[in-house]
């Protein structure tokens, strides 16, 4: 017969099978909440802030036992976010201005800082600033920058032409330059200094450009001093050089073809290296004149090949003794030029000096070709096939003072010829380029406007055409002499 156990008999294993059940539930349940207490206490602090639900409490850290300081640190960032935020809605939200003239740290900046406007006023200038050009708040707030800094810059790469660069083609925009002139005619000082300025297009607070001013007068102060004792030095050596000059052409007058070929190699090296130093002196000499604005250029018409030849013939002594040639190609028919014969003889002289020197190798020859270009100007190039000029050289070239580290050991030099040369190109009217690839040698070029195309209004008059070449840039075309 059959046996059935009663129901009552399965009841200790239900119970432990729902308890079981349940445990784990709880378990389960207690380790989610564990575990996503983190994100949940971050919730928390976004409706604490949120406008919405800003009756929230905020979170307790103090709770969070899983990776509290991940936690803390996310909040935090979510109400930095949140303040900047509320900030900007403030001033977008209101006609608040940034007013800067009560403000502390900007007025206690050491270094001069001027905000401009996009018609270049000036909205705010701090204290460093007005002690810097001794001037008080109502002369310089709401002035024209030009008016109150007459910066004058090395080279033709002004603030003036950046910002008309920048201005429609970048939203921002850094620049830096050395070495600016402040003017202070008032005072008569001339402060130098380096310039930052920054640019940004459509600023809400309507402050388009900063500029910053770090004063190096004293540290620029030197060189030019020293520049000065340079030439200063250099021009007592004028009187013993034109003397020693006219002493070896006497010498070579009075024993021509009395020589052993042995002396008479060594006064041609003799005057050679007179020659060239008597470039030295004259290129320091035009360097000093011109950084003090004193390098004045009388133009007159000349016939170009002629004035060329001369120019190629004085150097020729230097070429032979070198052992280098030239190579004179002259287009016939070139119209006549508005120059200032000594001083293209300059550039011509220090761009033929550099092309003999740099001659290196098999090949030591230089090509002078002088033509009309298809835009009506004569251009003149000085081609040579020496060491050539690193690119990483060739932005630097016409600085003064510079000369490439690899070849300054080997090739004397001061690095002011070419400085010099471009001065004088500028002041002429006409443009100096180089092109070069390093062992394959050098190409120099400049050009010259032709006489019939000098707007002048002395030409005609049968007075000269007078150019100045200034060492400093004025900044604004409305300064410009």
């Amino acid at each position: 017969m059959q046996r059935y156990l009663p129901e009552h008999d399965n009841l200790p294993l239900v119970s432990f099978c729902l308890i079981a059940l349940v445990s784990l539930l709880l378990v389960a349940w207690g380790s989610a909440r564990y575990l996503s207490q983190p994100v949940r206490t971050i919730w928390e602090a976004v409706l604490h802030i949120s406008p919405e639900t800003a009756n929230t409490s905020a979170p307790d850290l103090k709770k969070v036992h899983l990776g509290r300081e991940l936690v803390a640190q996310l909040i935090g960032h979510i109400y930095q976010i949140a303040s900047v935020a509320d900030d900007v809605a403030k001033v977008s939200n209101s006609d608040h201005k940034l007013e800067l003239r009560g403000d502390f740290v900007a007025n206690s900046l050491p270094l001069p800082v001027v905000v401009l406007d996009k018609d270049m006023n000036i909205l705010f200038a701090n204290e460093a600033l007005h002690a810097y050009v001794k001037r008080s708040e109502a002369e310089t707030t709401g002035q024209n920058v030009y008016l109150v800094l007459d910066m004058l810059f090395s080279n033709q790469n002004t603030f003036d032409k950046w910002l008309e660069d920048v201005r429609g083609k970048k939203v921002t925009a850094v620049r830096t330059w050395e070495r600016v002139r402040l003017n202070l005619p008032e005072q008569k000082e001339m402060r130098l200094f380096d310039l930052v300025a920054y640019y940004n297009k459509d600023n809400p607070e309507g402050n388009e450009i900063i500029l910053t001013i770090y004063d190096r007068t004293r540290q620029y102060s030197q060189d030019e001093q020293a520049m000065g004792f340079l030439a200063l030095a250099v021009h007592e050596l004028r009187t013993p050089l034109t003397l020693l000059r006219g002493y070896i052409d006497v010498f070579e007058e009075e024993f021509d073809g009395k020589l052993s070929p042995e002396l008479t190699g060594f006064m041609r090296k003799m005057k050679a290296t007179a020659q060239q130093l008597t470039t030295f002196i004259g290129n320091v000499l035009n360097v000093a004149r011109f950084e003090n604005d004193q390098l004045i250029l009388k133009l007159r018409e000349e016939e170009w090949a002629p004035l060329l030849k001369s120019a190629i013939d004085d150097v020729k002594l230097r070429a032979d003794v070198r052992g280098v040639s030239f190579t004179l190609k002259i287009d016939d028919n070139l119209p006549t030029v508005g120059v200032d014969a000594v001083s293209i003889y300059e550039v011509v002289n220090n761009l033929l000096d550099n092309s003999i020197k740099y001659s290196k190798g098999e090949k030591k020859e230089v090509i002078i070709k002088s033509y009309l270009t298809s835009n009506g100007e004569v251009e003149t190039t000085v081609q040579d096939f020496g060491v050539g000029i690193p690119e990483s050289a060739m932005g630097n070239l016409f600085e003064k003072f510079y000369r490439d580290y690899r070849n300054r050991t080997q090739v004397g030099g001061t690095g002011m010829g070419l400085y010099l040369s471009k001065a004088i190109i500028s002041a002429h009217g006409g443009h100096i380029w180089v092109r070069s690839k390093e062992g394959q040698g050098s190409t120099f070029g400049f050009t010259l406007t032709p006489y019939s195309r000098i707007d002048d209004e002395k030409k005609g008059t049968g007075e000269d055409i007078t150019r100045s070449a200034h060492g400093w840039i004025k900044n604004h075309s409305m300064y410009r002499r």
